[in-house]
């Protein structure tokens, strides 16, 4: 048996050996990206230096990133979905490309000194290629005459399965190569590798960004070529200890035994009391790694919040078909999350009365609403439809999240009109859920120099909050677009129109001077020395980007963070800041919108 902190350790260690710089896992709200809910994978931090930034590490990487897909909730459940999860990821930044690459993959999954999986149970996948781009040729002729596989299982798949592109557009991308595992019988496996057969579970993916698509459609040669490589904790895990169910691991083990104790009921009793067990123990464990992230999000109807919400009420559900009478019993799950995951992730732990405060008002105020929204939605089962309108009030009034509306309607063999309750939505101003979704596939990724003046102007931002309201004004997360700039705060209070025009005049002070702004590469502790702001998480000690605006001779600065960038080399081209609006965005969070002109 191989536990999950060996396996992680094991990954981190082995590309240690390989030349690369351990970095901690980035937050899971994504820094000054409209574009995107979450973190989705490994590589959403390192865009800009995908772009040709230079990372302060080097330009061999590796770490174990937390991460939220949302997009395939309704999928967990079975044994291998899952709403949070790790990535195991290693990257290269214009340095080793496929050669390496695929060695090192086939060296630390198959060599008795880390994995040591069996090397006939081993398939691959390369790019097939198209009108657009060739086969992978190279990738194929690695892996049949450097690794030696065989050629019946070398499948040459379609872009829809063997490329990757962050935009739907333009942008850097390329192929990939994935490798799958055979998890049925060792005495059973196929001589010929068919992807569609569910018992090859893929378990690595190298992607390679040699292509730039260009607005034309067509496919020019990158000139940084980057290798991005992510392996699932959680899949590999379930693999190596023969459990075929990631909810047997030990990274569910403790949050199931909890559940089991709290319903009376056993994982394994039917099939329906295992998938409930499993959306309860995914969606608390979600729920909290978000709550208890620094950027402070909390349930509401909105942006993240929505899909915390959401994670939530479907958990309480769920509990509610095993029994589950206990009064306020989520908060016992986020306990179980922040033990743990305390040496690994310890910002659970160090917000776990928070994350607690949170699933205690949320569960409360769904239980309020739930019997009441239950027997509305048993009214409205007289009709093989419930259309837009109920559907929506089901939301509005018992604050029924669309998706559960739908499941228990499923349940029901009736249908809901989704299209009227997405007008209803649009008519009360709401959130889609398509926008829930996903939103959109970029992010800073094109480097727009409009989102560049912004995110400049955010570290203004912040350093004039903090002259006016004092040092315990804390940034709890920013979003940016082309267009303005959203940044909240820890701040207790609602701020006058005098503080406001005081905060204003700052900015558009430090504008007016034409400051410079500088990077320098330092340590996390030589950072914390020159009093840069900045959240110091990190356990491995790595350096990283701090930019100054505004230092004089005297050694005065107007402002100096730990950031990734990229940023103006003079405030002057920033034009005239204005505040628009100052609201509240949770418990002792404010949020200040604002353009340049």
């Amino acid at each position: 048996m191989i536990t999950s902190k060996e396996l992680r350790q094991k990954y981190l260690d082995f590309f240690k050996t390989k030349g690369h710089t351990i970095i901690s896992s980035a937050s899971l709200i994504p820094e000054n990206d409209p574009t995107i809910l979450f973190t989705t994978a490994g590589m959403h931090p390192l865009v800009p230096y995908l772009f040709g930034e230079k990372h302060p590490a080097g330009k061999c990487l590796t770490n174990a990133q937390k991460c939220i897909r949302t997009n395939d909730i309704d999928e967990v459940g079975d044994i291998t979905h899952h709403t949070f999860f790790e990535m195991l990821g290693n990257w290269s930044l214009g340095d080793y490309f496929k050669e390496e690459a695929i060695a090192m993959s086939w060296e630390f999954l198959t060599s008795p000194q880390w994995l040591n999986l069996d090397k006939n149970r081993i398939a691959v996948s390369v790019f097939a290629g198209d009108n657009d781009v060739l086969f992978d040729q190279e990738a194929y002729d690695i892996w049949e005459n450097k690794i030696k596989i065989s050629k019946k299982k070398i499948a040459k798949l379609p872009k829809k399965d063997n490329w990757w592109n962050p935009v739907d557009s333009t942008g850097p991308c390329g192929p990939d190569t994935e490798i799958f595992y055979w998890v049925g019988t060792s005495e059973c496996v196929p001589e010929v590798f068919d992807s569609n057969n569910s018992l090859w579970v893929e378990i690595w993916n190298n992607v390679f960004m040699q292509y730039n698509k260009i607005a034309e459609g067509k496919y020019e040669l990158l000139k940084q070529r980057n290798v991005d490589t992510g392996m699932g904790l959680e899949r590999i895990l379930s693999i190596l200890n023969n459990l075929n169910d990631d909810y047997k691991t030990d990274l569910f083990s403790n949050i199931i035994f909890k559940i089991e104790y709290l319903s009376n009921k056993k994982y394994n009793a039917s099939n329906e009391i295992t998938k409930a067990m499993r959306i309860i123990a995914d969606h608390l464990k979600a729920a909290a790694f978000i709550i208890a992230d620094d950027k402070s999000i909390t349930p509401s109807n909105t942006n993240q919040g929505y899909i915390v919400r959401r994670l939530i009420r479907r958990a309480i559900r769920y509990g509610k078909q095993l029994g589950i009478s206990q009064v306020l019993w989520i908060k016992e799950i986020a306990k179980i999350v922040a033990h743990d995951y305390a040496s690994i992730y310890p910002e659970v732990q160090k917000n776990i009365n928070f994350v607690i405060v949170q699933f205690n008002k949320e569960e409360e105020k769904f239980n309020k609403t739930l019997e009441h929204g239950l027997k509305k939605f048993v009214e409205l089962t007289n009709n093989k439809t419930i259309d837009g309108i109920a559907a929506f009030n089901l939301y509005q009034t018992y604050g029924f999240p669309i998706e559960i509306t739908q499941e228990l309607a499923k349940e029901k063999g009736i249908s809901v009109d989704e299209v009227g309750y997405k007008q209803e939505l649009i008519k009360h101003q709401k959130l889609s859920r398509t926008v829930l979704a996903g939103m959109f596939k970029g992010g800073l990724i094109n480097a727009l120099p409009e989102t560049i003046k912004y995110h400049t102007a955010v570290h203004l931002l912040l350093a004039a909050l903090r002259q006016v309201l004092g040092k315990e004004v804390i940034q709890r997360g920013s979003n940016i677009t082309a267009e303005r700039l959203r940044f909240d705060f820890l701040y207790n209070e609602k701020m006058t129109k005098e503080q406001l025009q005081q905060v204003e005049d700052l900015v558009n002070q430090a504008i007016k001077q034409n400051l410079k702004v500088t990077c320098e590469e330092l340590t996390l502790e030589q950072a914390k020395q020159i009093g840069a702001i900045g959240v110091f998480e990190s356990k491995y000690g790595e350096r990283v980007k701090v930019y100054t605006i505004g230092q004089d001779q005297d050694n005065n600065v107007f402002s100096k963070e730990i950031c990734n960038g990229p940023h103006v080399k003079q405030t002057s081209i920033l034009g005239r800041f204005k505040i628009q609006k100052e609201e509240s965005s949770s418990a002792g969070v404010r949020r200040i919108k604002a353009i340049l002109d």
